[in-house]
């Protein structure tokens, strides 16, 4: 009795109540349950809200205290579906939360969630008792948390989606990923499982995923010189890397820490040339920890590791544009392992990190944590369903639909840095017609305004006299779109400066600083403020005054993390954003581009209502597909390295829940045998873009971009060369598929589809794609491998299991489940087809709305019965969300061999009242190779009504 006394008098009468009456202390709410936690277990009392979204969601919101706060998300847009309903259902030990797809428990003392289906089976659990933390911390003097959230999986699970990294990571178990949006780096805080599950984690500030243990520098394993020495590596450097014999100074290092601007000038000896220099690290390396070691470098210029005389890593970046990469390599407790690290900065700002992280214990190998800098309370969405395009689904209706890109943005889209006149723009698609090569748009990049005048979104008139008349001779004769870019920048002290600056709507620490940029002179500048709602008007008004009003179709939004100044750490970032209007940089750090999004989306929509917007930005953030939001993979490199890293880039990106992802074909920055090529090295670069444009033809947006040499494939390679007519094959086929790849965009709004597939997705119950990153499926039939090394001329690649496959070009078929090596000539890559398909393939066309498709060949694949919906509608406008679509249900049965083309469904202005459907069926027996310009073994008159076709 006196032992319950001293417990009432410690801890207060309601706990003292709670624990003499043995049951949890809870509370219902119209939307679920709050769970109040024993402090004797979590330290002090935690509140844990549960909220029911759907069936198939759950919001999870926890906080130190009692009072959850109330918190207007900028990520999601949902509202509660009506007719949902759920039970609270309390035990001794656990408030269980049941809908009818879910339950979710929560463990009464520790607050700690688990979430199992409707089954009982558990699907993932929070890690408990401490796998939630609050550390309290203070930014723009307002209070904040530092937050913490683990969660524990069964084995073989698999982590997908987080973004878009530039590491070649594809599955991200077991691995680190950083939220900090950068040049080539997009963060998305959506995780995707192969276990059909996936959690948004809803905070804006700085966050690591993953395996959160911080990264270790160099210095924390045991380093000995090249002589033997303990403590550190033999630092060797030359100012003439051509002659690496020449050393200018030798000196112990045990720190590589070059990662961000101004670093290098601090750590770099004062002799030291970076432009034309190298530095080598040569010793040993041992740790006392037996098992897997990641090295994750940060670099600029050209990058060689060796590790026990074994060459690990040779990359390339151009010097002021960093690119990470990761290697791996399995220590032994104590054992010397001989390093080499070779490094050219080429450069005067010059970048080089490197860290390390430990091998992930055995009992966290099955976790997965949510680490952020700054918030007001933990706050995620748990997301459930039968297959992975589900949760998908289940991220769009938190987060918002895709509008459908106008259809001219299917085609293919030519750029350069950058056409510098008006004349060059008319010149370059005049070439594209007269040489019959398809193109829908045509990119002009930044620099289009005087020098001095960036952010007054004004043409040079010297340059370009008359962009109105450009753009109208754009539309009318050549039938091209015009997408121009746009930053959110401005040069200190002109109009729209001051205009901003009086308002402001402007960040100014840059000022403050006069850090100049590196046009000209070079000029002081800054960014606006996207979280200021009026900002966000005043933009718009200002580029629809200067620019839409002339007739440009699309925005291209440059330095959107924002970029206010390259390379700079995440400290100094939020130093230039700060203050934002709706709080602490800290909080809000990487939600900039989507408030930059939505003021141009808004905008333009309330100005013209019925012109589908479009936007191509460097970056996003969750959410950003519902403003229109195509997102490209940045500033990456001319080289077969990159170019294989976007394939699991671009594949993640689009697992993260955004269906529109693209990319520079043939890489943006150059290296320098490329800018002045010898005859070998031409060899090379037309290969390279050749490989480049094969696979770019097959993800969801299809851009040439980058650097010098000149990206349109008649400045790649002459006509008659292999380069240019493997070129001008994909760009035809391409635009042969639309009909395929614009009822797939139909289908990721209507449907929350994924274009851009991993092989998971399709394949979920064959473990052998969990970890295949370099192979995707293009809509439900077409299976994608990009040949990514240079003179290769044959492809080792999977054909998964559940389906036979047929090569596209020849219609040979094979068997699922196997591992195979197939032929890649040079003019080719190899594409296959799922068995059970339906492709359909229209006309030839110069660009998009040439003519409709008024015949269509369906190539049905055979080996099991299958299915496709045509979709169609008029392809500019949003009548489409006022159900002005038509859909045509195809189906073949494989018993029967018959094609059923079913009753067209809905309507809209302009639609093809009949069309001429030619079918070809394609069997193991009977090969067919492809050819869409022969007569199709059926051909039936299709006028909206049910067809059968027996083949």
């Amino acid at each position: 009795m006196k032992l319950r006394l001293l417990l009432f008098c410690m801890l207060g009468s309601s706990l003292f109540n709670v624990l003499l009456a043995g049951h949890p202390s809870y509370t219902t709410t119209p939307e679920g349950v709050i769970v109040f936690t024993d402090p004797l277990v979590t330290g002090a009392s935690m509140a844990v809200k549960l909220e029911v979204v759907t069936d198939n969601i759950i919001r999870v919101m926890a906080v130190p205290g009692k009072e959850i706060p109330a918190r207007e998300s900028l990520v999601t847009v949902y509202k509660k579906s009506p007719g949902v309903t759920f039970a609270v259902i309390p035990s001794k030990e656990n408030i269980t939360l049941k809908t009818g797809s879910l339950t979710a428990v929560v463990d009464a003392k520790t607050g700690a969630v688990s979430f199992f289906d409707r089954n009982g089976k558990k699907i993932l659990n929070e890690k408990g008792p401490l796998g939630r933390s609050f550390q309290p911390a203070v930014y723009d003097g307002k209070r904040a948390y530092k937050l913490v959230q683990t969660f524990q999986t069964t084995p073989g699970d698999a982590w997908y989606g987080l973004g878009q990294h530039q590491d070649g990571v594809y599955n991200y178990k077991g691995q680190q990923v950083q939220f900090f949006q950068n040049n080539t780096e997009v963060a998305i805080p959506f995780l995707i499982s192969a276990k059909n599950y996936g959690i948004l984690w809803d905070n804006y500030s700085l966050t690591t995923a993953g395996d959160i243990r911080p990264l270790q520098p160099l210095t924390t394993l045991q380093l000995f010189s090249k002589k033997g020495e303990a403590g550190w590596l033999t630092a060797s450097y030359v100012n003439d890397k051509h002659k690496p014999q020449e050393v200018i100074t030798e000196r112990a290092e045990d720190n590589i820490n070059m990662e961000f601007e101004g670093d290098s000038k601090v750590q770099l000896p004062a002799a030291f040339t970076p432009a034309s220099g190298m530095v080598t690290w040569e010793g040993s390396l041992a740790s006392y920890l037996s098992g897997n070691h990641q090295f994750r470098f940060t670099f600029g210029g050209s990058l060689k590791v060796w590790l026990n005389g074994k060459l690990m890593l040779d990359h390339w970046r151009k010097a002021w544009n960093p690119a990470p990469a990761l290697i791996s390599f399995s220590f032994k407790k104590g054992e010397k392992i001989p390093v080499k690290i070779e490094w050219t900065p080429e450069g005067g700002e010059s970048y080089l990190a490197l860290k390390w992280q430990e091998p992930l214990p055995l009992e966290e190998q099955n976790s997965f944590s949510f680490s952020s800098e700054a918030g007001q309370l933990v706050d995620y969405y748990f997301v459930y369903g039968s297959n992975m395009d589900e949760v998908i689904g289940g991220y769009r209706n938190l987060t918002g639909k895709a509008p459908i890109v106008p259809k001219w943005a299917l085609g293919f889209w030519q750029s350069r840095e950058r056409y510098k006149t008006q004349a060059e723009i008319e010149t370059t698609v005049d070439e594209f017609r007269k040489r019959k090569i398809p193109i829908d748009n045509i990119v002009l990049d930044w620099s289009y305004w005087k020098e001095a005048a960036w952010g007054s979104q004004e043409f040079d008139e010297t340059r370009f006299p008359s962009p109105d008349n450009m753009i109208d001779v754009l539309h009318k004769k050549y039938n091209t779109h015009l997408m121009i870019s746009v930053w959110p920048k401005f040069y200190e002290g002109i109009p729209a400066y001051n205009e901003f600056e009086k308002n402001g709507w402007l960040y100014k620490r840059n000022i403050a600083d006069r850090q100049r940029d590196w046009i000209g002179k070079g000029y002081v500048s800054t960014f606006y403020d996207a979280f200021n709602e009026h900002a966000r008007k005043g933009f718009w008004e200002l580029i629809n005054k200067k620019i839409y009003s002339k007739g440009v179709d699309a925005w291209w939004m440059d330095a959107s993390e924002p970029d206010i100044l390259s390379n700079v750490s995440p400290e100094k970032r939020k130093l230039q954003m700060s203050p934002t209007a709706l709080g602490s940089a800290a909080e809000y750090l990487n939600a900039y581009p989507l408030q930059n999004a939505k003021g141009i989306y808004e905008g333009q929509r309330l100005t013209e209502p019925n012109k589908r917007v479009f936007l191509l930005t460097r970056s996003g953030f969750a959410g950003s597909q519902r403003y229109a939001a195509a997102i490209w993979s940045g500033d990456i490199g001319s080289t077969w390295r990159d170019m294989k890293n976007q394939i699991a880039a671009g594949v993640n990106f689009s697992m993260s829940g955004l269906p529109y992802w693209t990319m520079d074909i043939g890489g943006f920055v150059v290296p320098e045998k490329f800018e002045k090529p010898d005859t070998e090295n031409i060899e090379e670069w037309r290969e390279l873009n050749t490989r480049w444009y094969q696979f770019g033809a097959f993800v969801p947006l299809f851009r040439a971009h980058g650097q010098f040499p000149y990206r349109e494939v008649f400045n790649i390679a002459p006509d008659d060369h292999a380069a240019y007519k493997s070129i001008l094959y994909y760009d035809n086929l391409r635009y042969r598929l639309m009909p395929y790849i614009y009822s797939l965009a139909g289908q990721a709004y209507h449907e929350n589809y994924t274009i851009m597939r991993g092989l998971v997705m399709d394949f979920a119950k064959d473990t052998a794609v969990l970890n295949i990153g370099d192979q995707f499926m293009f809509g439900p039939s077409l299976l994608v491998n990009p040949v990514c090394e240079y003179r290769q001329r044959n492809r080792e690649l999977y054909l998964p299991k559940g389906a036979g496959w047929y090569d596209l070009y020849s219609g040979k078929w094979y068997a699922g489940g196997e591992h195979i090596n197939v032929e890649a000539p040079y003019e080719r890559m190899p594409l296959f087809v799922k068995a059970g398909s339906i492709v359909p393939f229209g006309p030839g066309l110069q660009y998009t709305s040439q003519k409709p498709a008024d015949t269509i060949t369906l190539n049905v694949y055979a080996g099991a019965d299958a299915s496709f919906d045509l979709y169609e509608d008029e392809g500019t406008n949003y009548d489409y969300e006022k159900g002005a679509f038509s859909t045509i249900s195809i189906k073949y049965n494989e018993a029967a061999k018959t094609v059923t083309i079913d009753d067209r469904k809905g309507t809209f202005n302009g639609m093809l009242q009949k069309r001429t459907f030619r079918i070809n069926l394609i069997t193991p027996k009977e090969a067919q190779r492809l050819d869409l310009d022969v007569k199709g073994e059926k051909e039936v008159l299709y006028e909206g009504k049910k067809a059968v076709i027996k083949l």
